[in-house]
């Protein structure tokens, strides 16, 4: 006979299941501002709450005057910035389409001044002439030029679709942060887990958008602002892009900054621009690599428990799937992946799993 408690409930998950699918697919194209206006919420909750006790109950006026400091202090400051960068990669691209830009041409500078005693276990290695790595490092970076043109050219071209999802954004954020606190429960109460299970996740998952935004955005931003003052400082064409391409490089730890700006620092020692290179490495070294040290502990305010190596790649796979939002999405997948199996290790051994 059919248990119909178990047939009602198999019903009501799948029912569950099925319509959670279906309201993903209807938002799927504001995904990303969805996202974007939760991580806003839960980095100015505080904010939020400071407001509204400089003025009790008025909830609306609070949540309205976050997000008009968000829009002031965030928002229009990216979006110049943005605009600028778009400019300059257009420079870039159309440069590199009519060959202004060779990359080649600039290996074959550097390797032309390298001393004797570095060319030669080049050659003997095969890359005397550097044609094959030539070839294909430059191709690399053509191709890597051309695909971040493109991305912020795309901004312009779907400036509708851009605005649209823009004001969507703001409209879930003022909710999010007027009901953020009350809504918190209830999505915890709703979960089908046991309540420190649910405390904890939530925990976790606050805690890591925080320290990734604050931790490592704030941190990559800062660094690349202060490697795109040294580039022009210095006069290399484009420094505001190649500072967002710094910026980028920082979210990846164990690598940072000085993918960037190493480089370029060797190009302006073997090209003779001697005391350019000079302050690129002295920037490079006591500037930009020190502002990580400095900043990340005054940032964070705890540990996220992630391995460097995790970090690393789920912020590569994040970016890979999700685009820019998987500097967040990444990390925060480790971690929630990590507590969830540490909360299972625990209870399978009676909470001695901790640590494991």
């Amino acid at each position: 006979m059919i248990d119909r408690r178990r047939l009602e409930s198999g019903g009501l998950i799948l029912f569950l299941a099925l319509i959670t699918g279906g309201l993903l697919l209807v938002v799927s194209s504001f995904v990303a501002a969805l996202l974007w206006s939760l991580l806003a919420a839960i980095l100015f909750q505080s904010l939020f709450h400071w407001l509204l006790a400089k003025m009790p109950g008025r909830r609306n006026w609070a949540a309205a005057a976050t997000l008009l400091i968000i829009l002031v202090a965030v928002i229009i400051p990216a979006l110049a910035i943005t605009g600028m960068v778009v400019d300059q990669s257009a420079g870039v691209y159309a440069k590199v389409q009519s060959g202004q830009i060779d990359f080649a041409r600039y290996f074959e500078q550097v390797h032309d001044a390298l001393p004797q005693w570095v060319q030669h276990p080049l050659d003997r290695a095969g890359l005397g002439s550097f044609d094959t790595a030539q070839a294909r490092i430059a191709q690399g970076l053509r191709s890597s030029f051309q695909s971040i043109a493109s991305q912020a050219l795309s901004i312009g071209r779907n400036a509708a679709a851009f605005l649209l999802a823009f004001g969507v954004g703001l409209y879930v954020t003022f909710f999010l942060l007027r009901d953020g606190d009350r809504l918190g429960p209830v999505i915890r109460d709703a979960l089908p887990l046991e309540r420190p299970v649910a405390d904890r996740l939530i925990d976790k998952f606050v805690a890591v958008v925080r320290a990734t935004i604050k931790g490592s955005v704030v941190v990559a931003l800062v660094q690349g602002a202060l490697g795109a003052v040294t580039f022009w400082i210095v006069g290399v064409p484009a420094a505001l892009l190649w500072g967002l391409l710094m910026a980028l490089a920082a979210l990846l730890p164990a690598i940072g900054p000085a993918l960037v700006w190493v480089p370029v620092a060797i190009y302006l020692l073997a090209t003779g621009a001697v005391w350019q290179g000079v302050v690129v490495i002295v920037s490079g070294v006591a500037v930009i690599g020190l502002a990580d040290n400095i900043l990340r502990p005054i940032l964070v305010g705890r540990d996220t428990g992630i391995p460097d190596w995790l970090v690393l790649v789920t912020t590569l796979g994040g970016i890979e799937v999700a685009g820019i939002s998987g500097i967040v999405v990444g990390p925060l997948v480790a971690a929630l992946f990590i507590t969830g199996w540490q909360i299972l290790t625990e209870q399978r051994h009676g909470g001695r799993g901790g640590e494991a």
